[in-house]
């Protein structure tokens, strides 16, 4: 089995930073990628920033400028920066790993996520 779990959230005034983090363990050949979603109640789940093996990244446009994602070689550990975030931000933010099973199967595992909560 695989284990993701995020780690950071909390309350944070508008304009504030904020940094996730993310580990992912367990049995598996290795990470190919990785992405942080979130979804704020009512909502549908969306994709916000996404990381490749070898280190491409992309974010979303509602938070390109303000949110970064960065992570460690093998990825099993990726990191959300949050900068001059807003009130809209207010989500829970889920941390997903795409893994290369041992059978070279792909599969994706998700954390329980994390609540990130922005308000004056």
């Amino acid at each position: 089995q695989v284990l993701v779990e995020e780690f950071g959230g909390g309350l944070v005034q508008p304009g504030g930073s904020l940094r996730l983090s993310c580990s992912t363990s367990g049995r598996y050949f290795s990470i190919n990628d990785m992405y942080w979603y979130r979804q704020s109640p009512g909502k549908e789940r969306e994709l916000v920033a996404g990381i490749t093996s070898t280190g491409r990244t992309n974010v979303t446009d509602a938070v390109k400028g303000r949110f970064g994602i960065s992570g460690d070689t093998a990825k099993n550990m990726v990191y959300l920066q949050m900068n001059n975030l807003k009130p809209e931000d207010t989500a829970v933010y889920y941390c997903c790993a795409e893994v290369v099973g041992l059978e070279y199967l792909a599969m994706r595992y998700w954390g329980k996520g994390t609540l990130v909560t922005v308000s004056s």
